[in-house]
């Protein structure tokens, strides 16, 4: 109703699959993205639905848990890390498990420095190391034209930037980082295995968590994992991060279909063996279908 007030809002993205389904998200590449306006509401929840039927879309799926209804289906369910940062540097290190501090002084003694910038070289540099994660990984990699929309929208007008690990002049990690509204976000990293022994994602981490409670950060926001990846969630865990629940509502008449993991085993192990070019190549053809 045009006429009456505001009583909430949610942004939202069209995707669409390469076979022309439509679908809502709110929002692509994001982990956690409730509405905004307070609790979310059954009136939300029926306006959603309303919209979804009279678009013809496949669904919507919110990034944030919804209140129960018909209408609303449990799209998936992860975890969240985040590290509160007021307390002070000395008192957030202290709470780090052993391993990781002992870690973080590896690198240090080591002579690892830590590089902060967000021009243009710094995010070639991650996007360099980044390639080489995705293709070990065996996961497509994003576009270029996604690197340079990040550089252009969020890093150059000072929303984030970019921690690069140097062993003499030799890139060996990085990540990219947000920053907003007194949370700090570790979105990206990357690093060359064969530089593991030195531990440099640890003393580029402890950066960047000095860095935020420094500057006078709040939050920092270790992002989402899968209930299946215990190293993952351990490894968060290690920084003194509090990890909770994060479910996603799917607004649809129609369950939201499963991704095919065998599909993406098979394409996993493709990538892996082949050149870097075919992990850029399918990042480039299908990273727009996916979010």
């Amino acid at each position: 109703d045009r006429g009456a007030p505001v009583a909430a809002g949610m942004p939202v993205i069209e995707v669409t699959s390469p076979f022309g389904r439509r679908r809502w998200v709110s929002l692509p590449f994001t982990d956690h993205c409730p509405p905004l306006g307070g609790e979310p509401s059954g009136d939300l929840v029926r306006a959603l639905a309303d919209l979804g039927r009279s678009r013809s879309l496949d669904g919507i799926e919110v990034r944030a848990p919804l209140p129960p209804s018909n209408a609303v289906q449990r799209a998936a369910a992860h975890v969240r890390h985040e590290l509160e940062l007021t307390a002070g540097a000395d008192r957030v290190w202290a709470g780090f498990n052993k391993n990781h501090r002992r870690n973080a002084r590896i690198a240090e003694r080591a002579g690892v420095r830590i590089v902060r910038g967000s021009g243009a070289d710094d995010l070639e540099v991650f996007y360099r190391l980044h390639l080489r994660t995705r293709r070990r990984l065996g996961v497509p990699i994003q576009p270029r034209r996604f690197f340079r929309l990040l550089r252009e929208r969020i890093l150059g007008p000072g929303l984030g930037f970019v921690l690069t690990a140097y062993t003499d002049d030799v890139p060996i990690a990085s990540a990219v980082f947000g920053s907003h509204n007194g949370t700090l976000v570790y979105k990206y990293s990357a690093r060359d295995e064969r530089y593991a022994k030195l531990d440099a994602n640890y003393l580029l981490l402890w950066s960047a968590i000095r860095w935020g409670c420094e500057s006078g950060h709040r939050v920092f926001d270790l992002g989402r994992s899968d209930l299946d990846q215990p190293l993952l969630r351990s490894f968060k865990d290690g920084w003194g991060a509090r990890e909770e629940p994060l479910s996603y509502a799917w607004i649809a008449r129609a369950p939201m279909k499963a991704r095919a993991r065998r599909l993406d085993g098979a394409l996993g192990v493709v990538i892996r063996n082949s050149s870097p070019l075919l992990c850029r190549a399918v990042g480039e053809l299908f990273y727009k279908y996916a979010g």
